[in-house]
């Protein structure tokens, strides 16, 4: 077989399964041979039938390799080991990775994005007591299940509402996955609620999760991503040679540098991302409505489906492709490259070299902490004639210049590696702008894009104590040069007269009336204080710059505007406080000349008459922990107390860590002052009821805290003195 690989799975036996592209498009079934290895340390480790020892050249803890001639002796031994007590032992996990790194093969390697086999999966269910549908609850069910194929939708739609009917529908999923073989099944927020509705469901009534290629059945195990500052909690499903992608969780990772997203639901990301443009676009349902729907009005129903599954599929053509060329690179999965960092990619891209070159591998050492890059705000309040400018790639790039590589990299990998990796991404670049055809173009887009991420992360890789081949002090080295050079530009900058507005890192905004309409003429006078192999891009234009505080601030990009800096971009902030201050910003940068003094007014107003609907004053937190774990941690004595987690504890479903929960806060009582004692969820507010009426001193205090804050800005008139007691 010399197709593509698409799909692969080590069972327990230690066979490695394949799935290979063939003639036309199809995929053909194969097997492998694994023989698992090990790299050992200076312990004593017991021998093993089946098992070879070799020493490896060079110096390093891990300076032997042992293997074994099939999967049973490999995982014998491991268990002698550990009886053992031997130390000193690596093992790559899991098994896939091992015969990746192995062979040398890649997934998808040739493969164009558009010949992978995808597929769509939603589905819509119904409650039998109108609350949220429960796949825990017997006569809670699945309505319906949307397949879409190539662009092509297949409907699955429960024809009685049955436990037979409903198995009969799940047999039915088995066999149309079993027919169209694809490669990847997407959803949105798949792991979290289709899959593991469906799993459910299935297991009540007997039926295989057969949803694997090779015939496997579905793989289900609790795990946890981590995005940012936060873990994400979810019940993880893998499928034996089929990867699983959860938009859902895409968008939250690319997010994490965009943060320009309120909310992660599907119908809000497909707007953000282009895929839905219009609201006559789409079929839009309330929750509570689609049950019904469902009963009444089938094609109403089944457009609304259809709708879900396509806003998927171009959710996923924006965020997939930049995954699927890392799995070229690196020896992964494609799930793996989903739902793993950058440095454990880099560290198996590292091992492959070792392996084949027979060389000791060292420990991940520790890295101390270091100062970072050069960050300064010059400038508060609004300027115009602005100019961004920023080094290509500056830290790899002064890697490659100082061409040293990390201390413990006795094979020399890390420099001539990341030459190449920029030679390809140069290359790319290229083909991106001069290829033949709009998909050609598209993948050399989407194949840079992957290699810019990779080039960048080397350096974020040397600074981290878990990375194999990390160096703290040649980090630093990178940093000091980079915090040098752009003060260089700053000067070249201010000697054309220029006034500094933000310097971050790698980049400088700058106004200059002078040279607004010529930033190529400035930016070739600056460069000439750059070394050779460092260079400078002119990154954007803008009408005017609104600076607020360091890394804070607010760009006029023709009618739009851009927002950095979590100050002005939190997604914990109250909506009635994110418009204002939006509204605040408009008139700043000259889109509205209405100044926000008088909606202020109004809304001081609306807030003291109860008028202003909850779901402008409550907040949006992303929980840090689950609330079963919360309740039990404040049970014994833990703090601190968190608004957010007792609202969750209020909810019912509770959700999960991870999710986001909206809440408002009563008025204050007796023994109830704090936060956490007045938070109650966004769905528990009634306005017929006055015990969940919301506190208006509270959100009174918050627009007083705002004017205090911004009214400087726009020549706001200091509040009124209180009235103090007269006798």
């Amino acid at each position: 077989m010399s197709g593509a690989l698409c799909g692969l799975w080590v069972d327990e036996a230690g066979t490695v399964h394949v799935s290979r592209e063939v003639a036309g498009g199809g995929r053909e079934s194969g097997a492998e041979v694994l023989r698992p290895f090990a790299w050992l340390g200076a312990g004593e480790f017991p021998a093993g039938e089946g098992v070879g020892i070799e020493a490896l050249a060079g110096e390093g803890f891990f300076a032997r390799l042992a293997h074994a001639d099939s999967l049973s002796a490999f995982e014998t031994w491991l268990a002698a080991v550990k009886a053992a007590g031997a130390r000193g032992l690596d093992v790559v996990k899991p098994f896939e990775s091992q015969w990746l790194l192995q062979t040398r093969n890649r997934l998808f390697d040739r493969l164009p994005f558009s010949r992978l086999r995808r597929c769509q999966l939603d589905i819509e269910t119904g409650s039998s007591d109108g609350a949220f549908s429960d796949a825990g609850k017997a006569d809670d069910r699945v309505l319906a299940i949307g397949l879409r194929c190539g662009g092509e939708a297949r409907f699955l739609v429960l024809e009685a509402e049955t436990d037979e009917a409903e198995k009969t529908l799940l047999e039915r999923l088995n066999a149309a996955l079993a027919e169209l073989d694809p490669d990847t099944i997407e959803g949105h927020n798949l792991f979290k609620f289709d899959l593991d509705y469906l799993r459910l469901r299935a297991k009540r009534h007997k039926v295989p999760c057969a949803w694997g290629r090779f015939g496997q059945k579905a793989k289900f195990r609790n795990s946890r991503l981590k995005v940012a500052e936060r873990w994400v909690d979810f019940p993880r499903c893998d499928l034996p040679g089929r990867t699983v992608i959860d938009t859902y969780l895409l968008v939250q990772l690319h997010d994490i540098t965009a943060r320009e997203l309120t909310g992660y639901g599907l119908k809000e990301v497909a707007v953000y991302f282009g895929v839905t443009n219009d609201e006559d676009e789409r079929t839009y349902l309330a929750g509570d409505r689609i049950a019904a729907t469902f009963r009444e009005d089938r094609e109403k129903f089944l457009a609304y489906l259809g709708d879900d599954l396509r806003e998927t599929a171009g959710v996923a053509d924006v965020l997939l492709p930049t995954y699927f060329e890392q799995v070229k690179t690196f020896p992964v999965l494609l799930q793996e490259a989903t739902l793993r960092g950058n440095t454990g990619k880099i560290d198996l891209l590292f091992l492959e070299h070792y392996y084949h070159a027979r060389q000791a591998c060292p420990v991940p050492p520790e890295v101390a902490p270091f100062e970072g890059g050069y960050t300064r705000s010059f400038h508060e309040g609004v300027f115009r004639h602005v100019l961004h400018f920023d080094v290509a790639s500056l830290y790899p790039s002064l890697l490659l210049l100082l061409d040293r590589n990390p201390r413990n990299d006795a094979l020399g990998v890390f420099i001539p590696l990341l030459r190449k990796l920029r030679e390809y991404r140069l290359r790319y670049k290229q083909l991106a702008r001069s290829a033949p055809t709009a998909d050609e173009r598209a993948e050399a887009q989407a194949r840079q894009a992957s290699f810019k991420i990779l080039i960048n992360s080397f350096y974020g890789y040397l600074g981290f104590s878990g990375a194999r081949f990390g160096d703290g002090e040649l980090a630093a080295e990178v940093t000091r040069r980079g915090r040098e050079l752009l003060q260089k530009l700053i000067d070249a900058f201010a000697a054309e007269d220029c006034a500094i507005l933000e310097a971050d890192t790698d980049g400088i905004y700058l106004s200059s009336e002078k040279y607004h309409a010529a930033p190529g003429a400035l930016l070739e006078k600056a460069a000439r204080v750059l070394p050779a192999g460092i260079e400078l891009e002119h990154d954007g234009s803008y009408a005017a710059m609104w600076c607020y505080k360091a890394k804070n601030y607010a760009l006029r990009d023709g009618d739009r505007v851009i927002l950095k800096g979590s100050a002005l971009r939190s997604r914990g902030i109250e909506p009635f406080l994110k418009k204002l201050t939006g509204r605040l910003i408009r008139h700043l940068l000259g889109l509205d000349a209405e100044s926000p003094a008088a909606w202020l007014a109004e809304l001081r107003r609306a807030i003291a008459a109860g008028e202003l609907p909850v779901s402008e004053l409550a907040k949006t937190e992303a929980l840090s922990m689950n609330p079963d774990a919360y309740e039990r941690l404040m049970a014994e004595g833990g703090k601190p107390r968190r608004a957010a987690a007792e609202a969750a504890l209020q909810m019912n479903p509770r959700p999960r860590m991870g999710e986001r929960v909206s809440y408002y806060l009563v008025p204050k009582s007796k023994g109830q002052t704090a936060d956490w004692q007045r938070a109650r969820p966004a769905s528990a507010f009634d306005r017929s009821r006055p015990e969940t009426a919301y506190d208006p001193a509270a959100y009174l205090e918050k627009l007083d805290d705002w004017a205090a804050r911004y009214g400087v800005f726009f020549n706001l008139p200091p509040p009124a003195p209180a009235q103090g007691e007269l006798f």
